[in-house]
């Protein structure tokens, strides 16, 4: 069943014409927000009342609990005017901090609403663990995973990069950039059962006309490490985090985080939100951000979809391959694996 706030963002995002998803093949990506905007670009609110800030086709928009879309207007430095729906010629002024990000917005003399995210500015999203993280990997290396009835696939994991070595890597995990703070792999690798990372390797090759390439956060993940995730994950997160007694998609080889990056720089292209980040931005229909990175995480959702992933409701970045429930929960370690193409 989908829920109340489900059904709430899908017509969020039909209102704002996201909903469908199509491979931009004919057009590059739109324009850059124009930078005087960037910062204003987010989310704001106390309790209840939220107003949305986003860039769409070149101008801002402020969509408004309950959810309508309000065309701004410009009318001078961080002043503007709704020009149509139902708060038209309504004026919306934000104060800055300086940094020049937003930091509240008001609608003609009301009180000023805080802003409520962290802006897109490449952060790594934090929480506090539950307990310490020594204890967690202790306990959770001494642990088993769940036993598991029926017949599965042979495990065939193949390290992406002996397929395609232009397939770069960012596993977060192997470092301290990730939401727990620091490493808890032993090395930067990423594997996947062999038709899932075939699969990848030919959307990462649908990519190249259009200048860009598939860039890996995570891929195949032992269970202990799942277990780990989910013990140090606040109760009010775990929607972002699997439960260790079903397993994980990534404990089968058959899930992946990943974004795209522009092949004439290497760079990371930017998204609505950040990898990891537990909170709304991080939903696949998510309708604030930018056009550009809208526009980007759609390609990368449709040239996944069209090579038999499907997108977690959730996070933008992960993606289950069709066949994961033919593979067994897995908790081997990385130095046990084969590199073998």
């Amino acid at each position: 069943m989908i829920s109340k706030r489900r059904k709430r963002r899908r017509a969020i995002a039909v209102l704002l014409g996201l909903a469908a998803l199509e491979v931009p093949a004919l057009a590059g990506p739109p324009p850059p927000c124009p930078p005087r905007w960037r910062g204003l670009v987010g989310s704001y609110g106390e309790g209840s009342e939220t107003v949305l800030i986003l860039e769409r086709d070149g101008r801002l928009e402020a969509l408004i609990e309950p959810p309508s879309s309000h065309p701004l207007e410009e009318l001078g430095a961080d002043r503007f005017r709704v020009t149509a729906g139902p708060r038209a010629g309504r004026v919306v002024a934000f104060v800055r901090d300086t940094d020049g990000v937003g930091t509240s917005v008001g609608l003609d003399g009301a009180a000023p609403l805080p802003r409520r995210d962290r802006g897109f500015s490449g952060l790594v999203f934090r929480i506090t663990p539950r307990r310490p993280l020594a204890a967690l990997r202790r306990e959770a290396l001494a642990a088993s995973a769940p036993a598991e009835g029926g017949t599965f696939r042979p495990p065939d994991l193949v390290e992406l990069v002996s397929l395609d070595a232009t397939i770069r890597l960012d596993v977060r995990y192997a470092t301290a950039a990730n939401f727990l703070g620091t490493p808890v792999y032993a090395s930067a690798r990423a594997f996947l059962q062999r038709p899932a990372a075939e699969a990848l390797v030919r959307a990462h090759r649908r990519l190249r006309g259009q200048g860009y390439g598939l860039l890996i956060h995570d891929a195949y993940r032992p269970w202990w490490v799942t277990k780990v995730f989910w013990d140090a994950t606040p109760p009010d997160k775990r929607a972002f985090v699997a439960d260790p007694s079903r397993g994980s998609r990534h404990n089968r080889g058959c899930a992946v985080d990943l974004t795209l990056y522009r092949l004439r720089d290497g760079r990371a292209v930017e998204m609505p939100g950040v990898y990891d980040e537990m909170s709304e931005r991080s939903h696949p229909d998510f309708p604030g951000g930018t056009s550009e990175q809208r526009w980007h995480r759609d390609l990368l959702r449709a040239v996944m979809e069209a090579e038999g992933f499907v997108v977690f409701e959730v996070e933008w970045w992960h993606f289950d391959f069709r066949e994961w429930r033919e593979y067994p929960i897995l908790n081997l370690a990385f130095e046990r694996l084969s590199a073998r193409p």
